[in-house]
């Protein structure tokens, strides 16, 4: 089955951009699959193209001569469009794209690839300016809706890979996903650290799965997994770098009481997190339900960003907190999750962050059995359904 991605839409619109367009994002997100939808695009506007998967050894051998050489071939190639699948085994691709680029040969490529530091320290340092980079992100939950077998419930428990819609059981469901985590530690970790920080490295992973949504200590990491802090530090980054995870800052404008270095971390994939955990088990069956809820909000959060926009948190000394600080424009909108609120009651870190940031124009308050509006301290708080979070109007505009 086909899934629309509302994603496809603003790539289509790369087509005619000069700049090298690169996705690029978790493995098994379906950045294969945008780029033949390009690439179908392209043929339909009567474009030449050429496609290679450079994890196919027949195509890879195309591009082992010179770096020279493949300068020379892409240049006289008969294509007015080339997609790179898995361009990161293209010894020095970026510094091909900037010589191809600055030729000023009007050959427009797309470029996917497993996210990996190499990936972005090349085009920090070769493409600046150069390029456009697109994250891929699992399905939005309506995305996955497309498919009527795949409800909600399912969505919350196998999260948003889109793989998933080909299998058809629950234990089907789990042994992808299974394979998805082990191929990323076993592919993509384990060229990247030693041999025998493997199992440190999944003990910090587990850490972060069962302590999704909360406060991150690196001291506690780092005792359970019998490593230096810098050593976790550096597991964390990898994490992030490669998109398995991602990091909150807490936001503060210097407040004395405030935590301004810690952290809050979320994995990319409720379903990837339930595979670490070993627990499949159904929403209102689960001792960390607030956790899932809260989970889904950001995920749908992240997905929505515009490049002005940002996603922290807020804490204080005395903890006082608020799950998510939306910034756009650098101006907060304070966003608290709860799985049980009766009646429209602003929950106290709310109240006391609008206290503290009069510019905040309003508040929101992600629930499931208090829908409405009210005020505190001058300004609205709007109460919304939690399973609404991927449609916000606030993150519809860049204005």
């Amino acid at each position: 089955m086909k899934i629309n991605r509302i994603i496809i839409s603003d790539l289509a619109r790369e087509i005619d951009k000069p700049f090298i367009s690169i996705l690029i994002g978790p493995r098994q997100v379906g950045k294969t699959f945008l780029m033949r939808q390009l690439q179908d695009i392209c043929l339909g506007r009567g474009m030449k193209v050429a496609f290679h998967n450079l994890e196919d050894p027949d195509d890879l051998r195309i591009f082992g001569s010179t770096e020279e050489q493949i300068i020379r071939d892409l240049k006289e190639m008969d294509a007015d469009v080339l997609f790179l699948d898995e361009f990161h085994y293209l010894k020095n691709a970026t510094r091909i794209f900037k010589v191809l680029f600055d030729s000023g040969i009007k050959l427009k490529i797309f470029a996917s690839g497993s996210s990996s530091m190499e990936i972005h320290k090349h085009l920090k340092e070769s493409l600046a300016g150069r390029f456009r980079l697109t994250l891929v992100h699992p399905l939005f939950a309506f995305e996955m809706s497309q498919t009527p077998a795949y409800s909600f419930e399912e969505y919350l428990r196998f999260g948003a890979i889109p793989g998933l819609i080909h299998e058809q059981t629950a234990a089907d469901r789990m042994a992808l996903l299974k394979n998805v985590l082990q191929t990323y530690l076993l592919k993509d970790i384990k060229s990247l650290i030693r041999e025998e920080n493997i199992r440190a490295f999944n003990s910090i992973l587990y850490g972060i799965a069962q302590n999704q949504g909360q406060v991150v200590s690196v001291a506690s990491l780092a005792r359970d997994a019998r490593l230096s802090e810098p050593a976790v530090k550096h597991h964390l980054e990898l994490m992030a770098q490669t998109y398995v995870c991602f990091p909150l800052d807490s936001y503060s404008r210097n407040l004395a009481n405030e935590l301004k270095k810690v952290k809050k971390y979320y994995l990319y994939d409720t379903g990837i997190r339930n595979c670490i955990l070993n627990d499949y088990s159904r929403l209102d069956d689960r001792p960390d339900k607030g956790s899932i809820v809260e989970s889904f909000v950001a995920l749908s959060l992240v997905k929505q960003l515009k490049p002005n926009m940002e996603l922290k948190f807020w804490r204080t000394r005395q903890g006082d907190e608020v799950d998510f600080i939306l910034l756009k424009n650098r101006i907060p909108v304070p966003v608290e999750v709860k799985c049980q609120v009766t009646g429209l009651v602003v929950p106290d870190g709310i109240r006391k962050f609008l206290q503290k940031y009069p510019d905040a124009p309003y508040a929101i308050v992600f629930a499931k059995d208090a829908v409405g509006e009210m005020e505190c301290c001058n300004r609205q708080v709007r109460f919304m359904d939690w399973r609404l979070a991927e449609d916000l109007e606030y993150l519809r505009s860049v204005e």
